[in-house]
């Protein structure tokens, strides 16, 4: 079914620039240690999309983060729309293309299968002679420039639209947030991709519009992201997942001085927020929002269980979840989460997920509980919690489990559970895998899920 974009008005400009900082020298991006100013960059970004065909959209498959900023623009200054898969995988990138008719597909690298309509961009040289055209470009503030898909970790993937003025509105949220804990100017690394809301939002649109240069790579072990965090200028920022940053804390690698670290896409646990900060020597904030929102809250929890709202979003708890206004929202959206707010309803505390919740003869208990308790057995690596889609006669759905522990079996798992939560919500079956199937950014698909407990031996 093709996707029909609903686009809607603001009381605000009719265009928006496409750099929020009017300043030819000033960093967009860091590129071999090397830093690429806007005014290269926006010659870069007109060449390409000189280039390009006409269409209504194209997902956007750029690996490099600077390519990727580079298509973005030039994608967006041609009127269309960044198609942003929930990965990379062939049958993803097929399905959001089936969804728009007369789309292509962009990115750096020779891909052998190609999806259909391909393009290739042109190499990127930093070091050729380029001029700049003497305007600064501008985006019709209403202008779909890209769409996001979710990551399907609850189901099937689902797409999001976000206009130029969207865009602006959320990255005003983010940007005083890191104002106010990383200081008026910072560089920022990312370990997630630009294809996922979150790199997006930190990584895409912060440069853009906030006026920091990025690094151009997406460093995935440890001493690629010091390497990275190196090769950019004081002060820094990592823009990262809890996983990496575990991977991080237990490498025993040192980095270079960073002014703030931020964490998204999965439930950050308190010790490790609280081993990151003393390991690395700077706050680690974690960030609240969606595929649908955007960011919307923060906090930092080494020292603060509840979230702090961002100016103008408004939190109305439901019975089945939360609705949430925000600026950078053109109607209020209905999210899964269930929270208790306090301070005037200027901060909340998140007490689980809708769909999460487990009623079984009369108990209560939720998924995240489960799995967090589960991650906290000794030996435990990794692991997660999860419901069966089949119920039984009463319609009490089975609760399953995958769990990364050498040296353990099932059952030294399961007494340990079973200590620590009601028998009730034991889950059968408990699986022993080698890893569990975290996508790009740490989260954990439930189709994957699916897939590897039904799996044979």
């Amino acid at each position: 079914m093709a996707i029909v974009y609903d686009t809607y008005q603001r009381e605000a400009p009719s265009r928006l620039p496409l750099l929020g900082v009017v300043d030819p020298a000033r960093i967009v991006a860091w590129r071999d240690g090397e830093p690429v100013d806007a005014a290269r960059f926006l010659a870069q970004v007109h060449a390409v999309a000189a280039l390009l065909p006409t269409a209504t959209a194209a997902v956007n498959l750029c690996e490099d983060r600077y390519a990727f900023l580079v298509a973005f623009c030039a994608i967006a200054l041609r009127g269309q729309a960044n198609l942003l898969p929930s990965s990379r995988a062939p049958q993803a990138v097929d399905e959001v293309m089936a969804a728009h008719p007369g789309c292509y597909a962009l990115g750096e690298q020779a891909l052998d299968p190609a999806p259909r309509g391909y393009r290739q961009l042109p190499p990127l040289d930093a070091a050729s002679p380029l001029e700049a055209d003497p305007a600064w470009p501008s985006i019709a503030a209403d202008q779909v420039v890209a769409v996001g898909y979710t990551s399907g970790s609850t189901g099937t993937p689902s797409a999001s639209p976000k206009t130029w003025a969207s865009f602006h509105a959320s990255n005003s949220g983010n940007l005083a947030m890191l104002h106010a804990v990383a200081g008026a100017h910072f560089e920022v690394v990312a370990t997630v991709p630009p294809q996922h809301m979150y790199g997006m939002e930190m990584s895409v649109l912060l440069p853009l519009l906030g006026g920091f240069g990025v690094h151009a790579g997406r460093p995935f072990f440890p001493a690629d992201v010091a390497a990275a965090l190196a090769q950019v200028s004081a002060p820094r920022v990592l823009v990262t997942t809890p996983v990496h940053l575990r991977a991080l804390v237990e490498s025993g690698i040192a980095l270079p001085p960073i002014a703030a670290m931020l964490s998204a896409t999965a439930p950050l646990p308190v010790e490790l927020a609280q081993a990151a900060e003393r390991r690395f020597g700077a706050p680690l904030l974690e960030v609240f929002g969606s595929t649908e929102t955007c960011v919307f809250a923060s906090r930092r929890p080494a020292v603060d269980e509840d979230w702090s709202l961002y100016d103008g979003a408004i939190l109305h708890p439901q019975p089945d979840g939360t609705m949430v206004e925000a600026p950078q929202l053109a109607a209020p959206v209905t999210l899964a989460d269930i929270v208790s707010l306090s301070r005037d309803g200027r901060r909340f505390r998140l007490r689980g997920r809708h769909a999460d919740m487990l009623e079984i003869a009369g108990k209560r208990a939720s998924l995240g509980d489960l799995s967090r308790r589960l991650l906290a057995i000794p030996g435990v690596q990794d692991g997660v919690v999860f419901q069966l889609d089949d119920g039984d006669a009463l319609g009490v759905h089975r609760i399953a489990a995958l769990a990364v522990a050498p040296g353990l079996d099932e059952h030294l798992i399961l007494d340990a559970l079973r200590r620590a939560i009601d028998p009730l919500f034991l889950p059968r079956p408990l699986r022993l895998v080698d890893a569990l199937p975290r996508n790009e950014t740490g989260k954990l698909p439930r189709a994957a899920l699916l897939e590897l407990l039904q799996r044979p031996d």
